[in-house]
């Protein structure tokens, strides 16, 4: 029999940012903005297929003229095709997935759907996946090119919308191979980008060749109490330089009763240089660095590399409410200290559909984070706050 399902949702945040993503200079004032996603998932599924179709559309309360039927910028237009896929049976134990899709992996560390940012991730990509006793194996690919071309094969990236966690370029191509086996995973990704040359008004002529970048490793979790994570990255950067880096990452939670649970670990990675600097891929960083984006998210800070140290308690007096409270310590991979952050959030549901959140973040920075080669902010305040109210609606429309 064959089933079809309808889906939407309706989310949107207000924000204070008071220093997201980097300290303010003294005197600048905070900015206040409501944004807004809206989406609607269609899923259809009969013996051997599933098809999946998610549009959205993300705009800023007020971002186009109320009278008129375009966007205000062109640029700003935020209506898209966030997924468009089919999967198929070729036999019992292996599918092939094809067309627009989310890549979520283990913790999503280094591939997910970032699902925070209001547009999310998605990726272009086919997707071969085996599962047979308790093994799971996935081998991906992806191919991207500006148009319809009459020859050759140079890749434009799109500027000014950095692709990864890191901010660096869209890739040209994409190739992965995911094992896991019960508690233990491994990741083999390689992506590459496309050269270029620079003329004398720096202005960027893309080359049909391409650097490639590889980064493999293993992530281990036991029943979600303790989880171990160790990556390597070599090749080149996509500027073209010889790369050597890593991550490491460590965590242990436990319960204290059935309310509350505490948890304390370390991430870290290389850098002091980019040939150093570690890069996180296609994860979500929001769920790891800290709720402010200082880190592999909003600006850059020097490829310095990372250390952060946490503890994060949450407790959830019922089904319906829960509060958490995370405190990290930051210092760049030579132990330079950038700050401590606090993030406190809650959260409950009003319905079955309908989830209210909300959340304050403080940042006491130092001068070494604000300073020429780190965030590179003059006369820069040491105290940045944010803070957000988000009314997620999700309604299953239709399941038949």
């Amino acid at each position: 029999m064959a089933q079809f399902s309808l889906s939407a949702q309706l989310r949107t945040r207000t924000e204070l940012r008071d220093g997201q993503g980097a300290p303010l200079p003294a005197g600048a004032k905070p900015a206040v903005f409501t944004s807004q996603r809206s989406r609607l998932t269609a899923g259809y599924a009969m013996p051997g297929l599933k098809l999946g179709l998610t549009v959205q559309d993300v705009r800023v309360w007020g971002q186009d003229a109320s009278t008129i039927n375009r966007v205000t910028t062109a640029d700003n237009n935020g209506f898209m095709l966030h997924e468009a896929w089919a999967e198929i049976d070729i036999v019992d134990s292996l599918q092939l997935k094809v067309g627009r899709q989310e890549l979520v992996y283990d913790d999503s560390r280094l591939l997910g759907n970032l699902d925070w940012l209001q547009q999310g991730r998605r990726h272009d990509a086919a997707l071969l996946k085996f599962r047979h006793t308790g093994w799971v194996l996935h081998l991906g690919g992806a191919f991207n090119q500006n148009k319809e071309n009459s020859s050759g094969t140079v890749y434009s990236p799109v500027t000014g919308y950095p692709a990864n966690t890191n901010g660096s370029q869209q890739y040209k191509s994409l190739e992965f191979l995911y094992v896991q086996k019960k508690s233990l995973s491994f990741l083999f990704l390689a992506d590459q980008f496309s050269k270029y040359t620079t003329d004398s008004t720096n202005v960027k002529k893309w080359q049909s060749s391409a650097y490639n970048r590889m980064t493999t490793g293993l992530f281990y979790s036991w029943k979600k109490r303790i989880t171990l994570a160790a990556y390597y990255q070599f090749g080149h950067t996509p500027a073209g330089e010889n790369l050597s880096a890593a991550l490491l990452s460590a965590a242990y939670l436990h319960p204290f009763g059935t309310r509350f649970t505490a948890e304390a670990g370390i991430d870290y990675t290389t850098g002091g240089k980019a040939v150093s600097a570690f890069d996180p891929l296609y994860g979500t960083p929001h769920k790891f660095w800290g709720a402010m984006d200082y880190f592999y998210v909003a600006s850059g800070f020097g490829n310095k590399g990372l250390q952060d140290y946490y503890l994060k308690g949450k407790y959830k007096p019922s089904a319906k409410w829960s509060v958490g409270l995370d405190v990290h310590q930051f210092f760049s991979a030579a132990s330079y200290n950038f700050g401590t952050e606090a993030d406190l959030t809650a959260s409950v549901q009003l319905h079955k559909f309908v989830g209210l959140e909300g959340g304050y973040s403080h940042f006491m920075s130092t001068d070494y984070l604000t300073s020429p080669g780190v965030k590179n902010v003059a006369n820069a305040r040491s105290n940045s706050n944010w803070a957000y109210l988000s009314l997620n609606i999700k309604p299953e429309l239709f399941s038949k």
